[in-house]
């Protein structure tokens, strides 16, 4: 493997990764942490880059990725988990938002008044290029990791050192969230960028491009996608770190409420009415890659399932589903999804952290099955609770847990259902050391 197509591969998952919601959530924490800033984003991209990145190592390690992760459990449980997380960050949302976001952000301000029919022009187009990119995954490292992602860097790198020159640091007081603990605050907030999930299905992806270009031996294939991984990462956590600052310098300039909104305000100070041409080619490009990256793993995977029915026909179905899925407007797909997401994330972290430690207790069901069913119990009250659901009579029996009031109950139960789980193990695992 040349060092060139591994930066390229890089590129690509970098790319892949760097969607609208990674592009407004750090400009809006560097507003509210002002002055603590760089603890905030320092713990930002500990959770927000570093948990992704050690998804795409499992992923690496693993024989089918998400699948074989899923099969230290049971077979069961794989097809279940597996086909939850491809669903939700595929047809049913993750896809379908990218346009949506892009839409609204980066088409949108160029048609005011526009009703419906402009969103559907506009999305058609853009699944028009998803289709064409997506058609053939050999070629993604060439057409996002050459192509696309260097424009998206340049025009982040333009607003960011722009911004960087011109604004001014007037050193802002931290909002109260962030007045204490900034950097537990802001690996909260990197935490929600749902990217674990993303990365168990975008590592597949790495490892099919690098197939294709005749990296076949498994541990070429690890080694080779650890790497693009580090690239990525690297890339991410300059990108996240440059515009919390730019965010930061913002505080004083007025009350905005979301990043999207600070972002567009900034672009146009900056560059006038140019401004909302870059910011919006930069949400287009982000949008774009991640939507490609998703249909490409998406339909990799139903293919795997269904060897019968073509690659072709997977991303016809997932374009085309998607396109309509996206004119139910963004805010519908996030109130359907956000609860699906909010329960699959806490389980496909432990799964992630177990496969690390697999050797340690001899990837024993019984280790898995038991952290993940006590991080199931949490994670299903956090999305009862985020559907809106009656879950006032749960809280007595749960609240007991550190990280509760947080939504992260779910950590010390995990590792408590680990130990259980090794426990009960313990005498399987001295009968089968003294059979062999």
């Amino acid at each position: 493997m040349k060092t060139r197509d591994v930066l390229f591969t890089g590129l690509m998952l970098f790319s892949l990764f760097f969607g609208a919601g990674n592009l407004i959530f750090p400009p809006y924490l560097g507003m509210e942490a002002g002055t603590a800033v760089w603890p905030a984003i320092l713990g930002f991209i500990v959770t927000g880059v570093g948990l992704p990145l050690l998804s795409v190592a499992a992923v690496a390690f693993a024989k089918d990725g998400i699948r074989s992760l899923g099969s230290a459990v049971h077979p069961l449980f794989s097809f279940c988990f597996s086909l939850a997380v491809y669903l939700a960050i595929g047809p049913f949302f993750g896809i379908p938002r990218a346009a949506s976001v892009a839409y609204e952000i980066g088409a949108k301000p160029f048609f005011p008044g526009s009703g419906s029919l402009a969103m559907w022009l506009f999305t058609g187009l853009f699944f028009a290029l998803v289709y064409w990119l997506s058609l053939n995954p050999s070629k993604l490292v060439d057409r996002i990791g050459q192509l696309l992602t260097p424009m998206l860097l340049l025009s982040i790198a333009v607003l960011c050192i722009t911004g960087l020159i011109r604004l001014d640091d007037p050193q802002a007081v931290p909002a109260e969230k962030y007045a204490s603990a900034p950097f537990v605050k802001g690996m909260l907030e990197g935490y929600l960028t749902m990217d674990t999930i993303a990365a168990l299905a975008f590592g597949i992806v790495v490892i099919h491009a690098l197939r294709d270009r005749g990296v076949d031996r498994p541990t070429l294939q690890a080694k080779a996608t650890i790497q693009a991984g580090m690239i990525a990462g690297l890339g991410l956590a300059l990108v996240y770190a440059g515009i919390a600052i730019i965010g930061a310098r913002m505080a004083g300039a007025g009350s905005f409420a979301n990043g999207a909104e600070l972002l567009s305000y900034v672009s146009s100070l900056l560059f006038g009415n140019g401004g909302k041409l870059l910011l919006g080619v930069i949400v287009a490009l982000a949008c774009l890659t991640t939507a490609v990256g998703l249909v490409a793993a998406c339909a990799q995977y139903f293919q795997a399932l269904t060897p019968t029915v073509s690659y072709r026909t997977y991303v016809i179905v997932l374009t085309v589903f998607s396109f309509l899925m996206s004119n139910l407007g963004l805010n519908a797909l996030i109130a359907v999804s956000v609860p699906v997401l909010t329960m699959l994330y806490p389980l496909a972290i432990v799964l992630v952290a177990l496969s690390f430690f697999h050797r340690f207790y001899r990837g024993s069901a019984k280790v898995y099955g038991v952290a993940l069913l006590f991080t199931g119990v949490f994670s299903l009250y956090d999305g009862l609770k985020t559907i809106g659901l009656e879950t006032a009579w749960l809280e007595p029996l749960l609240s007991w847990a550190p990280l509760f009031s947080v939504g992260l109950g779910w950590v010390v139960p995990a590792l408590i259902g680990a130990a259980i789980g090794l426990m009960i193990d313990r005498p399987s695992a001295t009968k089968r050391k003294h059979a062999a």
